[in-house]
């Protein structure tokens, strides 16, 4: 039995993330930060780790929590968002928030978790945007987001010569029907996860540390 491990599980795609990898046979470990999530997590039938990825005390343990696991997948999916655009200058708090979730986790979870993937040839991929993409960037709304998520790119990058046994990649969701993206989107959880999944399954070597669609095509960095 494959084991999948998703971090920032509680809701939305990480959520459908857990339903359909139990759904369709796999072990899956699951984080969440509060009792909600976990609840909900743990009825999907899969086993839930209480980590805050923004909180360094919190996430320092993860290797230990994890204990030796050979992870066939990881997904990093926790991350929040601030709307403001570049000519509103971030609070310290916002900042924090946004940065500390969406970069600083992610910096401090790969250390711990790659060498469990790549024990097992797996895949490691980060959900990112394509808001985060440089060359793709025509519009300063949620600066702050998209500043986040061009460095988690970044993370990606130079994480992987690290770990040259793992897959490693960042990923763009598609716009998804989440609390952060909205009613208006174009995809349910369902149908963009189902796609993430379709292309997680067949991440080449040659992809390794690249920026992908849900749908497995290479977005500019």
């Amino acid at each position: 039995m494959p084991t999948a491990l998703i971090i920032g599980a509680s809701r939305g795609i990480g959520l459908e993330l857990v339903r359909q990898y139990v759904v369709d046979g796999w072990r899956v470990i699951a984080t969440a930060r509060d009792d909600a999530g976990r609840d909900r997590i743990q009825a999907l039938g899969a086993q839930c780790l209480r980590v805050d990825v923004a909180n360094p005390i919190s996430v320092s343990s993860f290797e230990w929590m994890l204990d030796g696991e050979k992870l066939d997948l990881a997904l990093y999916v926790a991350g929040v968002i601030d709307h403001n655009a570049a000519n509103t200058p971030p609070t310290k708090d916002a900042f924090d928030r946004v940065m500390h979730t969406n970069v600083m986790g992610a910096m401090m979870v790969i250390p711990q978790v790659a060498p469990m993937v790549e024990a097992a040839d797996g895949v490691f991929a980060c959900i990112s945007s394509v808001m985060g993409s440089l060359q793709g960037t025509r519009s300063s709304d949620a600066a702050l987001y998209r500043i986040s998520k061009a460095a988690l790119n970044m993370v990606v990058r130079t994480s992987q010569p690290e770990y040259p046994r793992l897959r490693m990649v960042a990923m763009h969701p598609g716009w998804v029907q989440t609390e952060m993206g909205g009613a208006n989107a174009t995809l349910t959880p369902e149908q963009a996860v189902t796609r993430m999944r379709q292309t997680l399954a067949h991440i080449k070597p040659e992809q390794a540390g690249q920026f992908l669609s849900y749908d497995g095509s290479t977005i500019a960095w």
